[in-house]
């Protein structure tokens, strides 16, 4: 089936501010369809060409991490961030933006998570012991109103010492209030409750990792 076909010509901008732009895609003579979006105009994914699509990068990653140390039981590493739009501490996976120089990198995915894990947890990844993979090059968080997407990457830290673990490499307006570090057990409880040890709810991306590593996909 043919969709709507959405060119650049059809787009006119509705907000412009310094993090966020509201795009109107006027697909159709009278009918409006909006995108919220942190790309520019030229760069929207509603006007990329098919070749365009398949191979454009995310615009954020977010990191599966598993502690796994000889000896003991493997666990997720999590955190809990605020998040302003919910007014409240998440459990949060480390994630963050593909900053532009990393798109220039062999491995931009891979890069960016290496970067946002020492962030955001003082981890210094060892790309000779430790385990990196991507799970899905691209994810739209939600394209009912908006083109956002993120990568999904597996980090298996091994053998790493963990009482360095800080968050204040935390940049711009990110706030945490401490780590989780969750058994495989632990991460099937979470998803049965469908809310994490505080009785919040969580993101998408939380849950995609809890999935991954409670069914031993990492291994």
């Amino acid at each position: 089936m043919q969709g709507p076909k959405i060119t650049k010509e059809c787009v006119e901008l509705v907000t412009d501010k310094k993090f966020l732009r509201v795009f109107d895609l006027k697909h159709t003579e009278g009918k409006h369809y909006y995108d919220a979006t942190r790309r520019s105009q030229d760069n929207l994914v509603a006007t990329k060409t098919e070749e365009e699509f398949k191979s454009m990068l995310p615009d954020a990653v977010s990191c599966v991490v598993i502690c796994n140390k000889t000896g003991e039981e493997p666990k997720l590493l999590l955190s809990y961030e605020y998040r302003y739009p919910t007014g409240r501490f998440l459990l949060s996976v480390p994630a963050g933006l593909l900053d532009p120089e990393d798109a220039n990198a062999k491995h931009p995915i891979l890069t960016t998570a290496i970067r946002e894990i020492h962030e955001e947890t003082g981890i210094v990844v060892d790309e000779n012991k430790d385990e990196l993979k991507v799970i899905n090059p691209l994810l739209f968080s939600t394209p009912g109103m908006t083109d956002e997407s993120n990568a999904l990457v597996c980090v298996v830290l091994n053998d790493h010492d963990l009482s360095g673990l800080t968050q204040d490499g935390a940049e711009g307006q990110e706030c945490f209030d401490g780590f989780s570090l969750i058994t495989k057990d632990e991460a099937k409880k979470i998803l049965k409750d469908g809310v994490d040890g505080r009785g919040h709810f969580y993101s998408v991306y939380t849950w995609a990792a809890l999935m991954y590593f409670s069914l031993d996909m990492w291994k």
